[in-house]
């Protein structure tokens, strides 16, 4: 478990980000992070996503109200291209 996991202050160094980001995204519910003894980590699963919000924030300018309206978005995207891909595959097998 410790392999999948990097604490906020080692992401924040390496990415060059402000803990507090990291911290206020979590308080809003876009990411999640995971305590263990007074240290906080990021699970890697999270990390491109991650990524893509601070470039956000950092480089666009997007408040975090406009991040987490953004991946509310992207999320409902995905949700419909997969109901597209299988209405899709129902199509073909009645042609």
């Amino acid at each position: 478990m410790k392999n999948d996991l990097i604490t906020i202050e080692e992401y924040s160094i390496h990415y060059n980000v402000d803990v507090s980001f990291i911290e206020d995204l979590e308080n809003l519910g876009i990411i999640h992070t995971v305590q263990k003894e007074e240290i906080k980590y990021i699970p890697f699963d999270i990390l491109s996503d991650l990524e893509s919000y601070s470039r956000m924030f950092y480089d666009m300018d997007i408040n975090l109200a406009g991040i987490d309206a953004v991946k509310n978005l992207l999320f409902k995207i995905r949700k419909l291209q997969l109901e597209m891909t299988e209405l899709k595959n129902k199509l073909k097998f009645y042609e």
